[in-house]
């Protein structure tokens, strides 16, 4: 969005966010979990990093979570901050391309608040379903377990962009296949850190690769399909 139109943005994030609150009201969701719990888990019993891809983005509204997510400095992303704020969902400002920094630190300082951070570590320029550090780094200088969420949609619209950005169809379902927590050690050197990250992004693949099977079996056989076994996932809180 250009410029000398940012007046038309809180118009635009308040139509945009009634219209995707009504639309999401409509799909039904399926989750399960390696954990045994129902996610998001209430922030009093323990808070934790959401983990999903860029295109999922608008999956988690579904749940309305007590979160904050970060969101890219660019004009564009003024605009989806503003959408969300009206969703009720909080909102940090940066990237780890423009003003990341910044962000990170105030994202590990707010892990004393009483909601959960989210973030989609493949935005907000891609390449699609691949992690950068950034999310790993967060993990280990707060103490905030990782959580990977693999979202599959049984039936969506994908967006012609760098990360297929899913719209469900309304009244369709979401599926939700949530790994166990990942516990990252503080203090990670260069190497350190590339290893968990490539341990989280092979976790958040596996997650999302259940999450679709799942969606295309709901597809073929209703929504009786059984969900996907989770016992391979135990390994997660394994270090690397």
């Amino acid at each position: 969005m250009k410029s000398r139109n940012r007046w038309l943005v809180p118009f635009l994030a308040a139509v945009i966010a009634f219209v995707i609150r009504l639309w999401m009201s409509t799909t039904r969701k399926r989750m399960v979990s390696g954990d045994g719990q129902q996610h998001p888990v209430e922030p009093a019993v323990g808070r934790y990093i959401y983990a999903f891809w860029h295109e999922g983005l608008l999956a988690p509204l579904a749940t309305r979570p007590k979160i904050r997510v970060l969101i890219s400095q660019h004009t564009d992303g003024e605009l989806i901050a503003q959408i969300c704020e009206r969703l009720s969902i909080g909102v940090i400002r940066g990237s780890t391309a423009r003003g990341g920094c910044q962000a990170l630190l105030q994202m590990i300082r707010d892990a004393g608040d009483s909601t959960h951070l989210g973030i989609t570590p493949d935005g907000p320029r891609g390449p699609r379903r691949e992690l950068k550090p950034g999310v790993v780094m967060v993990a280990s200088q707060s103490g905030l377990p990782i959580v990977p969420v693999g979202i599959g949609f049984v039936r969506a619209w994908r967006v012609k962009s760098w990360d297929r950005f899913a719209v469900p169809w309304p009244g369709s379902t979401l599926v939700g296949v949530i790994g166990l927590p990942i516990v990252v050690p503080g203090n990670l050197d260069r190497r350190g850190l590339n290893d968990w990250t490539s341990l989280v992004e092979d976790r958040l693949r596996e997650s999302t690769v259940a999450a679709e099977e799942w969606a295309l079996r709901i597809r073929r056989d209703g929504l009786s399909a059984e969900p996907p076994v989770l016992a391979h996932y135990e390994f997660c809180a394994s270090a690397p």
